[in-house]
């Protein structure tokens, strides 16, 4: 097996090497990376309904999709992200305990009981401290999860802090869960880097296992699915499934409703009412907010056309 200590930070980067190394090697890969603040969504998930907004977008946190099923998770600088891809003779040979036992098993030689759940998570005294996840490609398997080592918790908590409601749609949503960092069962201090080294280590104790470097042309193909792929607003928000839309609010004293129908990202249309707009504005807005993204610049672009200052409140009651 390749061991991969992937120092690229770019989420795109690293979730676009993942189904490069799945699709494009022979070998099984074991990889441990990290990236920025970053909110990473499922395959199958409606990416504005599984985020808070305003708070990503204030906080310049990246939102991007990746190719696996399963539930929203939050990457940060305190987070190590580890990948397992496996060559497999049938999908029955699949399992999450397979992928999750050698961390397990790691964490363990630091004096950590982790325990799985019946939702595919890693819990330290029934606090999850790993989301999972996997995806199959032919005759191969990619499993990757998270390992919340010293993360901002109080990030992660307002980053995917939803208002239940506002979307409708079939999409996979997330369990919300209590979370808890593993630095804080450690018995002695560690840095987060001495950790990583720590398990790439545990998995070169096997002979068979051996350390792998990307190399140049590994690195501009997998910029290549980042240009095309990952960085793409019509993977990270077009790709959700179609859904409904509703929010009811107050700005300035005055209500504002506001429902739509979206699909692949693009509104299809918009209903709006409410003392906030003028009749005139309401049935002209409408009819101008067809055919846009529902995204924050195209709303507020559309908006600019019928008012002179947009605030970004009023933008925001848009999602």
């Amino acid at each position: 097996m390749l061991c991969i200590n992937l120092k690229n930070t770019n989420p795109f980067f690293c979730l676009a090497a993942e189904e490069y190394l799945l699709k494009n090697f022979d070998e099984d890969v074991f990889m441990l990376w990290q990236s920025e603040d970053t909110v990473v969504v499922g395959k199958h998930q409606n990416a504005l309904g599984e985020i808070n907004y305003p708070f990503v977008r204030e906080n310049n946190i990246t939102l991007a999709r990746r190719i696996s099923g399963g539930g929203t998770v939050f990457h940060d600088a305190g987070n190590v992200n580890f990948s397992f891809i496996k060559n497999v003779n049938s999908p029955a040979e699949i399992s999450f305990k397979q992928f999750t036992e050698p961390v397990v098993n790691a964490l363990s030689k630091l004096d950590i009981i982790a325990t799985t759940s019946g939702r595919n998570d890693l819990l330290i005294e029934g606090k999850k401290i790993s989301g999972n996840a996997e995806h199959i490609f032919k005759n191969r398997v990619l499993h990757h999860g998270t390992l919340l080592f010293n993360s901002d918790l109080k990030n992660l908590g307002q980053a995917i802090k939803v208002v239940p409601g506002k979307y409708e749609s079939k999409a996979v949503k997330s369990n919300r869960s209590s979370v808890a960092n593993i630095s804080s069962f450690l018995k002695k201090e560690i840095p987060i880097q001495e950790f990583i080294q720590f398990l790439i280590d545990v998995q070169l104790e096997n002979s068979e296992n051996t350390f792998y470097e990307l190399n140049e042309t590994d690195i501009q193909e997998i910029e290549i699915l980042v240009s095309e792929k990952f960085k793409n607003w019509n993977w990270n928000y077009g790709y959700s499934p179609k859904y409904s839309f509703k929010n009811e609010l107050e700005i300035d004293g005055k209500r504002l409703s506001i429902q739509m129908n979206v699909k692949k990202g693009i509104i299809e249309n918009c209903v709006i009412s409410g003392e906030y707009f003028s009749i005139e504005v309401v049935a002209e807005l409408s009819v101008q907010l067809q055919n846009k993204r529902h995204f924050f610049e195209d709303i507020q672009n559309t908006l600019k056309e019928f008012i002179d200052e947009v605030s970004d409140e009023l933008v925001y009651a848009f999602f």
